[in-house]
């Protein structure tokens, strides 16, 4: 019975992916061709390396909308999922989860200390990795399909070394949108001085450029949303184009044209926000589609210091939800 139940194990085994693991909960169910492994990164970017891909880390959550679009918006069109499993092994964890997880500095932490040890703040974040183990391309939260794909063109073309990320976005990924900037009363007036004084209320950059149908949304809904409205009296607010050469002085007194301070602050995203506080110092930034909740609970999160005490994000918007449900109030994430 022994040998019969040893070699019954030995069979199972053999059937088994030679790197399984077991799957933590996800966002959503995740594409069936993502990559299996036990989460040594170094050794599942050697891997790819082999097949000549390249890693690409999801970083996904439950109840997460965004994970949601990317998952049966994006990966439901047939060029993005070819593109994607042509130049990639495709990894997936959670924000909350438990697994463990080796990084390129040879250090064992769980998914979740991971997320943290990285800074994600929002989902879905995508993390792209060279040959070395080096983070060549960072989406901080969802891109559109168009935009999406061209990332992983530029990506997987290895492309990093002949043009900028967001050089390549402006070229390839133009949107069906105003050719023209949206105003709004309470952006700054130029000459823009961006430094802070004694008693000046935190900061908020508004990058844009025009053919950008995030940006036109922007103005039309998130701008103009009571909850968002309310934020706003409690900053600066500043809007520069990335295609701009007009000087401004930047937070920290330097003088230079807005396109060179975008690069400066390596902005890929447009609609992006860039959040100063008093003091000039960036304590927080937006570089992706938001619905209107994130975007309020973004502005809420700096202009009520809780940056200072919950450096996740995340937690933050959950501890919100929660006690607005409590007042009775709708929470509507995607509306």
């Amino acid at each position: 019975m022994l040998r019969l139940l040893f070699g019954s194990l030995l069979l199972l085994a053999a059937a088994l992916p030679a790197r399984a693991q077991v799957v933590a909960p996800n966002a959503i169910d995740i594409p069936s061709w993502f990559t299996e492994s036990f989460l040594d990164l170094p050794r599942d970017a050697r891997d790819a390396t082999r097949e000549g891909k390249r890693l690409m880390l999801y970083f996904g959550q439950d109840g997460c909308p965004y994970c949601k679009a990317l998952m049966q918006t994006n990966f439901s069109q047939p060029a993005i999922v070819a593109k994607t499993r042509k130049h990639f092994v495709a990894i997936a964890l959670n924000i909350w989860g438990d697994r463990d997880v080796t990084w390129t500095d040879g250090k064992v932490r769980r998914e979740k200390d991971f997320a943290a040890f990285l800074k994600v703040q929002f989902t879905p974040t995508l993390i792209f990795l060279d040959e070395r183990g080096k983070v060549v391309a960072r989406l901080n939260g969802y891109y559109p399909p168009h935009r999406f794909e061209a990332v992983l063109d530029w990506v997987g073309g290895r492309m990093e070394d002949k043009v900028a990320l967001a050089d390549y976005l402006r070229e390839h990924a133009r949107d069906a949108a105003s050719a023209t900037l949206h105003g709004e009363p309470f952006f700054m007036k130029p000459p823009l001085d961006l430094r802070r004084r004694q008693g000046s209320k935190p900061l908020a950059v508004v990058f844009e450029t025009p053919y950008c149908s995030a940006c036109d949304e922007l103005h039309r809904e998130g701008f103009h949303r009571p909850e968002v409205l309310a934020e706003l009296e409690k900053f600066d607010v500043a809007r520069l184009s990335l295609l701009e050469d007009e000087k401004i002085i930047t937070p920290d007194g330097m003088s230079m044209p807005a396109s060179e301070f975008a690069r400066l602050l390596k902005i890929t995203y447009t609609p992006s926000i860039v959040f100063f506080d008093s003091y000039g110092r960036e304590v927080f930034r937006i570089d992706a589609y938001l619905r209107p909740f994130h975007l309020a609970g973004s502005f809420d999160y700096v202009s009520s210091g809780a940056y200072l005490k919950q450096p996740s994000f995340q937690r933050f918007l959950q501890a919100k939800a929660e006690r607005m449900r409590e007042r009775g109030e709708p929470v509507e994430i995607w509306k």
